[in-house]
């Protein structure tokens, strides 16, 4: 057990509370995380890590060279943006930025991957380097590729990579993984309809009815999946967001009717299928009805595949801490993250950590106005990060042999 690593880190928790909090106060959203990536580098630089800022525009990289001889180097990362959500918990910390939250716990992340750099500089018992990666705008699932094509592993070359987030409904003190996948991947699409609009009352025969072919394609869109994939597949696909016509003029039949949904999947295969269907249904809808659709497809991220050989070290570094029989075998998720990114470039894993859960069973999820990260949880994260460094570095080469 390395209970010597999480007693040493609660010392100076309060600290790391402050520093979770004052971020809480103060979200940014995706690229604009300038506050936060000063703060970020202030803290790094005050204990002594190299840093280097600007990294995919706002991102930040600390890299610390243990003590012991080695040559391996691994990368520990956390994001730092938050969401567009106004927050509704009335916490004394909450948020001061109207229309902005921290809902998804990246305030906790980027202070417990502090929280572990702190630690590590205090206690340089490694051999090789250590990568700490802040990373901007996940939740736009663009902030890896920004670092990954600003030269982040060629100009911090590693040999894996870890990421980590919270879980609400996990209790504290578990963690869990899974060899794999572990979230899958995630795209936005945007199916355009055009047409003739009209007057609904004095002639709705001359207008196309987009509502009509709305209402159709919507229902179709249900079939996608329970009729072009295995009933044993795993994915979704949802709307959320439609729009047309205007609030003020219900008479009036719309020329135009916008719909925005997700799609999420685990191979690159079933991505197809959707893909495919989404823009047939449109555009055959849209035709038999004398209206045309334009259909867009972006393809977000990709599957968060966990390195099935690097599994065992980050169960290790986790089991550590709390015991074997706390870290836990992690179900699919249909949730993305854009570490996904990162992990098709280096092996590594990605882990979950317990945020929490009331007595009675109850929760609130990320992504909700209601959420907040639970600060129990920082010392503990802060501890995986340096046990898994301790796992990967700890040794040298030579030591091993």
């Amino acid at each position: 057990m390395r209970q010597d690593i999480l007693d040493d880190i609660k010392t100076f928790e309060p600290e790391l509370v402050e520093i979770r909090r004052d971020i809480h106060r103060h979200p940014e959203t995706r690229f604009e995380e300038v506050r936060t990536a000063a703060l970020v580098a202030g803290k790094l630089r005050e204990w002594g890590l190299e840093v280097e800022t600007g990294i995919g525009k706002t991102g930040v990289v600390g890299t610390l060279k243990g003590k012991r001889p080695g040559q391996r180097a691994i990368g520990l990362r956390a994001d730092m943006d938050a969401l567009f959500i106004q927050e509704q918990t009335g916490l004394p910390y909450a948020s001061e930025v109207p229309g902005k939250m921290h809902a998804c716990g990246h305030d906790g992340h980027t202070t417990m991957l502090l929280g572990a750099a702190r630690y590590l500089a205090r206690n340089p018992d490694f051999g090789g380097t250590v990568h700490f990666i802040f990373q901007p705008a996940e939740e736009a699932g663009t902030g890896a590729p920004a670092m990954i094509k600003d030269g982040l592993f060629d100009r911090f070359p590693v040999d894996s990579v870890y990421g980590m987030h919270n879980t609400p409904g996990l209790p504290v003190g578990e963690f869990a993984t899974r060899p794999g996948p572990i979230l899958a991947g995630a795209d936005f699409w945007t199916v355009t309809f055009n047409g003739n609009g009209g007057h609904g009352g004095g002639a709705p025969h001359l207008a196309s009815d987009l509502t009509v072919v709305l209402g159709q394609f919507l229902l179709a869109v249900q079939t996608i999946l329970p009729r072009n994939l295995k009933p044993t597949e795993s994915a979704a696909l949802s709307v959320g967001h439609v729009e047309g016509g205007t609030f003020g003029s219900p008479n009036v039949m719309p020329a135009k009717v916008v719909v925005r949904g997700t799609a999420r999947y685990f191979r690159p295969e079933a991505q197809a299928v959707i893909k495919r269907r989404l823009q047939e249904l449109a555009e055959t809808l849209a035709a038999a009805h004398g209206a045309t659709a334009e259909f867009a497809y972006d393809a977000l991220c990709p599957p968060t595949v966990n390195a099935a050989e690097k599994v065992p070290v980050a169960v290790a570094a986790a089991g550590a801490l709390v015991g074997e029989a706390k870290v836990g075998e992690f179900p699919m998720s249909t949730g993305g993250e854009d570490f996904a990114f990162m992990l098709q470039k280096k092996p590594g894993v990605f882990m979950r950590i317990g945020n929490g859960v009331n007595p009675d069973g109850s929760f609130h999820n990320v992504h909700t106005p209601l959420y907040d990260f639970n600060d129990e949880a920082l010392a503990l994260g802060a501890a995986y990060w340096a046990s898994l460094v301790q796992e990967e570095l700890g040794w040298s080469r030579e030591e091993r042999a």
